[in-house]
């Protein structure tokens, strides 16, 4: 097993998909599992959707057990956080992520069918 240390980003190929989690082969002599909990924010169904076997995956360690020769790795954790997961200093959404959030499709949709629906109203 190369020396990892926990906090090093290195990059491996998905060697197995299990419904818990993928399989990534390190080195000819080291493999380490990403949880289902650390492919991406959010719920994960299936892996599936996020990886296939052969695809080489840049990961994070995220805990290393020597003694069972084990390694945790995280997708998630290189990424950048939702705008639900940001808080400022007193815990809450800042503003500006909630109004962008909510212009990428909110009132522009009802905007754009409201003339539609009073003509249908109209007949």
């Amino acid at each position: 097993m190369k020396n990892y240390k926990v906090g090093d980003v290195v990059t491996g190929i998905v060697t197995g998909i299990q419904p818990y989690g993928a399989f990534v082969s390190l080195s000819d002599d080291t493999q380490g599992l990403i949880h289902i909990s650390e492919i991406t924010y959010g719920y994960v169904r299936d892996i599936n959707d996020f990886l296939q076997v052969g695809q080489a995956v840049k990961v994070k360690v995220l805990e290393i057990d020597k003694k069972e020769s084990k390694i945790s790795l995280s997708l998630r954790a290189l990424q950048d956080l939702p705008f639900y997961h940001k808080r400022d200093e007193k815990g809450r959404i800042p503003l500006q992520e909630r109004i962008d959030e909510q212009d990428a499709g909110g009132f522009d949709t009802l905007k754009s069918k409201l003339d539609g629906w009073i003509r249908k109203s109209l007949k």
